[in-house]
């Protein structure tokens, strides 16, 4: 199994040069993330999936690639919970996230990161607002209380 050194290192290689909305580099996302799975009581399966969360959706990590990683299947499982599918509804998503086992401590860190309004303010007033939104319901849809 690699341990979650090595899963970051392979997190950060996949991601090299993609920066998050702000113009950040989308590792300090993936940090972020990972430090707040750590902090919500998350176990080393959990981190290493929000270290991962989005490779295979952002298209940095090929699915078959984390098929094939020496990873727990839990932690693929959570990965592939995690992974937004074309045309899915939201409601289908949270429903996928609700049903596998971990997935919602990594989705409530990364929505946590996500909405932090630091990150949003460097944002355009119109982006802004449509992510707080969005935000907003996903949590609302997996039943996180507030916005943290």
């Amino acid at each position: 199994m690699l341990t979650l050194l090595e899963v970051e290192a392979l997190a950060r290689a996949a991601h090299e040069g993609q920066t998050d909305k702000a113009g950040r580099p989308y590792a300090e996302h993936l940090r972020a993330v990972a430090d707040g799975v750590r902090s919500r009581g998350g176990d080393p399966d959990q981190i290493a999936a929000a270290w991962l969360h989005d490779a295979v959706e952002d298209d940095a990590l090929p699915a078959a690639r984390l098929r094939e990683a020496a990873l727990s299947d839990r932690t693929k499982d959570i990965v592939e919970a995690l992974t937004k599918r074309a045309g899915e509804t939201p409601e289908a998503y949270a429903e996928r996230i609700l049903a596998t086992p971990g997935a919602l401590l990594v989705k409530e860190s990364d929505l946590a990161h996500n909405a932090d309004p630091a990150r949003l303010a460097v944002l355009d007033g119109p982006t802004r607002t449509r992510l707080t939104q969005k935000y907003a319901r996903m949590r609302a849809l997996l039943g996180l209380a507030g916005n943290a």
